[in-house]
């Protein structure tokens, strides 16, 4: 940011004496010693540096109210003029003088000290003249400051508008002290504008010519550098009328630029488009360039947009061709690494035919599901018409990819025939889930409880069915067909801490199918953060775990019975839930893959894989084939590097990666990884977070695909690290890690453009989805369609500063501890909010809880300017928060929070208070209900501003 010493400028309207209109924007210089001068001003030559024959002094403290200087100005025709004033100012401070031209009221002006009174400045303004003869009168009006000396005034006709649209801001007039810099790199044209400082404030403006060739609706780009790490703000007018104030957020750094977008409606001809740090303005930016373009209206939407998928590589929304369906097109395939993904859900397995709608010939290459499916060839033609492809396609939810081969291809819209509809908020699963509680037993239904170191706090729903006694059972009926499932229980722990294993019957229609093996090894943690295996440090928690079995085919109607025979050695079983679902069979290799047995893996026999992995892993790579993982277990000893690599299994039910003690995974050390259709089972059992691996973890680059894994008792599931860019998660499981379920982290290096998108994370240790802009910003990454159950600390979701995130069509449910459902904020120093964070349309459903270490209740959505303000446009939309355990929507703590709003929220039950605020700042709030609080609709003790819309109630 340039923070050097400039003159601000008086915004002023003078009308200048002209013979003749130059027409290419020629300057005339009017002296003031010629002007007409009375009530004390006088011509003086006492300074040297003024031009002309003197310049003007005698305003004087006593010739306050009298002492005036009036040009007289000709204009031969109406239009746009850039007037600057020669003046001195050696008082060490701004003084003011008052303007009146023609019959006008006088306004005050600021003229700011200059260097001595031998050293002279100059203050521009660019105003509207209309044909004729006018008088500017300078005046020391009776509440100026006066004292100031005035030489000259420069007469210069601006320039005709263009028609653009690419405006450079150093060829804009400057006035108010901005100024042309060039010292940090990045910008475009020949520099960028500097000196919206706080010692301009009120003064700086850039103001464009701009030609309008069609009227309507124009989209006002404003490219701009802000390093302060705030969002800061200037005023836009279009011609000298001011529109509205306008939010700049903070750029990763001065050398970054970045844009923002205004939208404003104009006539056709010449205008003048002004950013101008007034005085309610936090200014401090730098301007690089203005586009303006035609705002083009949102078309009506069709099935399988492709602006809706996700894009990366450079791919990316386009509008200027005309006559796509919904808000825009995906173009940008003529670069190297261009992919759309779109996802979708089929009730079979089998092959499908995909319907592209397309602009411009040329070839896309097409993976299902990761794999290579072919091309699709675009046949030339005219206008917006469609090409078909034939790809296989699963159960459940499926990937389709295109990728740029060169073409410069538009892409509207992407279909796939008999495809069925996701949810329509959280994570479309292929299980169906049975709470125990719902079914029929003759066990103890627990009541429901929140309190923390009770397993009712960590159920699903907060209740559970206890099977104490020999005999007693818990039974479901399958709603569909299902042949395997996966049960949430807990069994006490063992005396020593290390975990017991215990069988549970389980009976389909009154047969017993198998027994099903139990264990507390992964549950069961004492003491305080972050815990121990040490049952005599007391505080127990963390009571559940999962497992799962194939049980055979069973039809819908299929009654299941979980029962404590005489074998089930376990003082007691807790069973939380039932997933039951029909399990694929396993799928056979992609072609052309190499096997990891054909370089020595073994399965199911407990031997060391790793070295195997690694060489199939290594030879994928150098030959561009994928690599296979076959159906069974393999154990792995230590991480496995990945970059450039394709690597599939026959299912995460079939293929198994086991890792050994704290140590297995998948480590991202460059772009184009896949990985996808296998299970990652750790073996870790504690949280240390530099002594265990995580399933996923590292630098996954650009163009990288994770798809339909299982991820169980590893340290973190997905640790998604600095410089990754383009990664898209889809279809995952991620249960019973000891900490985040996924962190997409920044800190060595920038980390944009991830998405997590159609998972299921339950019983993390710690937040089930973060961002975590640590040093380095996390930005344009998002968390979109995913489940979120249980966590057993922490949040549901967590965004720690960062840049343009969004958290979207989402389902949290049951914190724990410490945590909320949602939570936005700077707690752990992060880089600050930047840009627009997006929560919208999420579902919250028993989320917030207490914190013990604090004392202090946390609400179902948690707004936390912890370490610094928060001053970044958050926008809540959609939101429905139903039985918060304590607040539904919290402000804290103490600091300020702006340019938050809400809309269309319900809060449907908390446990205190609908709305609690303990911050500074302001928030909008419309469409937002409160039922079912506690203590109240609204607790604002600190006199938070609550900017009321229309459509509240019960607060």
């Amino acid at each position: 940011m340039r923070r050097s010493p400039v003159l601000a400028v008086a915004v002023l309207t003078f009308t200048a004496l002209l013979s003749t209109v130059p027409a290419h924007a020629a300057t005339t210089r009017l002296e003031a010693e010629s002007a007409a001068l009375s009530g004390g001003a006088v011509v003086e030559t006492d300074h040297p540096g003024y031009s002309g024959s003197g310049f003007v002094g005698g305003f004087t403290d006593g010739h306050r109210g009298t002492a005036r200087t009036t040009f007289a100005v000709s204009a031969a025709s109406a239009g746009s003029y850039t007037l600057a004033l020669g003046y001195a100012n050696g008082t060490g401070s701004s003084r003011t003088l008052s303007l009146s031209v023609d019959s006008s009221a006088a306004q005050q002006v600021s003229l700011p000290a200059t260097a001595s009174w031998d050293s002279w400045g100059s203050a521009s303004v660019a105003v509207t003249l209309g044909a004729g003869t006018h008088s500017v009168s300078y005046t020391f009006g009776s509440g100026d400051s006066g004292n100031v000396n005035l030489d000259r005034l420069d007469v210069t006709p601006s320039a005709t508008g263009q028609a653009g649209p690419l405006f450079e801001a150093e060829n804009a007039t400057l006035t108010g002290g901005a100024v042309v810099s060039t010292e940090h790199p990045g910008y475009s044209g020949s520099g960028f504008v500097g000196g919206y400082t706080d010692g301009n404030k009120g003064n700086a403006r850039t103001s464009f010519a701009v030609k309008v060739t069609t009227a309507g609706a124009q989209s006002l780009a404003l490219r701009y550098a802000n390093g302060t790490g705030a969002a800061m703000t200037l005023s836009l007018y279009v011609d000298s009328v001011r529109q509205r104030q306008v939010s700049l957020p903070a750029s990763a750094n001065w050398d970054t630029w970045t844009s923002a977008t205004e939208s404003v409606t104009l006539t056709a001809g010449d205008h003048t488009v002004a950013y101008a740090f007034d005085s309610t303005d936090s200014g401090n930016v730098n301007l690089d360039s203005l586009t303006v373009t035609p705002s083009v209206p949102s078309q009506p939407a069709g099935p399988g947009e492709a602006e809706a998928a996700f894009l990366s590589g450079g791919a990316t929304v386009g509008t200027a061709t005309t006559g796509f369906t919904g808000p825009g097109y995906v173009t940008g395939f003529g670069t190297a690494g261009a992919r759309l993904v779109r996802t979708f859900a089929m009730a079979s397995a089998g092959t499908a035919t995909a319907t592209i709608r397309f602009a411009n010939a040329g070839t896309l290459a097409v993976a299902a599901n990761g794999r290579d499916a072919g091309t699709a060839t675009l046949p030339s033609g005219t206008g917006w018409r469609t090409a078909t492809v034939t790809v296989p396609v699963r159960a459940g939810v499926n990937t389709l990819q295109l990728a740029g081969t060169g073409s410069d291809v538009l892409v509207d819209s992407v279909v796939v025939a008999n495809e069925t509809a996701l949810a329509a908020r959280g994570a479309t699963t292929p299980y169906t889930e049975y709470e125990a509680e719902a079914g029929s037993t003759t066990g103890t239904v627990l009541a429901a409880d929140r309190t923390f170191h009770t397993v009712q706090a960590e159920s699903s729903g907060r209740r559970a069915v206890r099977l104490g006694a020999t005999g007693q059972s818990v039974s479901v009926t399958l709603t569909k067909p299902a042949n395997a499932v996966t049960l949430r229980f807990s069994i006490p722990d063992s005396a020593d801490g290390a975990g017991q294993t215990a069988p549970l019957a389980l009976y389909a229609n009154g047969t017993k199918i198998r027994d099903l093996s139990l264990t507390s090894n992964y549950s069961w943690v004492y003491g305080v953060y972050p815990y121990t295996n040490v049952p005599s440090q007391g505080s127990p928690h963390r009571y559940y775990d999962e497992t799962r079995a194939s049980i055979g085919d069973w039809p819908a109607g299929t009654v299941l019975k979980l029962q404590k025979d005489a074998s089930s050695t376990a003082a007691y079983y807790d069973v939380d839930l039932l997933d039951a679902e029909q399990a694929p069979t396993a799928a056979t290799a992609p072609a052309g893959a190499l096997s990891i047995t054909s370089y020595g893996a073994v399965p199911d026999n407990g031997s060391d894989a790793t070295s195997a992995i690694n060489a199939a892993i290594a030879a994928g790579a150098a030959q561009h084939k994928p690599v296979w993982i076959p159906a069974g277990t393999f154990r792995i000893t230590s991480k496995i590097n990945v970059a450039n690599v394709r690597v599939f299994g026959a299912g995460p039910w079939s293929s198994v990666i086991q890792g050994t003690g704290p140590r297995g995974g998948f480590f991202g050390t460059g772009s184009n990884v896949t990985l996808a259709d296998f299970a990652i089972f750790g073996d870790v059992r504690i949280r240390d977070d530099n002594g265990s691996d995580g399933a996923l973890d590292g630098n996954f680059g650009t163009g990288s695909l994770i798809q339909n894994l299982w991820i169980e008792h590893t340290k973190v599931g997905l640790w998604a690290d600095s410089g990754t860019n383009g990664l898209y998660v889809v279809g995952t499981r991620i249960r019973d890690t000891f900490a985040d379920g996924v962190n997409i982290h920044a800190k060595d290096a920038g980390t944009s453009n991830v998405r997590v998108d159609q998972s299921m994370v339950r019983n993390t240790g710690d937040d089930g989805l973060a961002m975590f802009s640590e040093g380095n910003t996390v930005a344009g990454s998002a968390y979109t369609f995913n489940t979120v159950q249980s966590p057993a600390l922490a949040n549901g979701i967590g965004v720690f500063g960062g840049s343009g995130n969004r958290v979207e069509d989402n389902v949290v449910a049951d914190n724990v501890t410490a945590g909320s459902g949602i939570t936005v904020g700077t707690r752990f120093n992060p880089v600050p909010l930047s840009g627009t964070t997006s929560i919208r349309r999420n579902t919250l459903v028993r989320t917030g809880s207490f914190e013990y270490n604090w004392n202090s209740a946390i609400g179902g959505l948690w707004i936390y300017a912890d370490s610094a303000p928060i001053a970044a446009p958050i926008v809540v939309e959609d939101l429905t928060l139903t039985d918060s355990g304590y607040q539904g929507v919290l402000l804290s703590f103490q600091k300020s929070i702006t340019q938050l709003s809400f809309d269309r929220v319900t809060i449907a039950g908390a446990g205190t208070y609908g709305i609690e605020t303990n911050a500074t700042g302001s928030a909008s709030i419309a469409h937002t209900t409160v039922t079912g609080a506690t203590s109240g609709g609204l607790l604002n003790d600190g006199g938070y501003t609550l900017v009321r819309g229309a459509g509240n109630s019960g607060f």
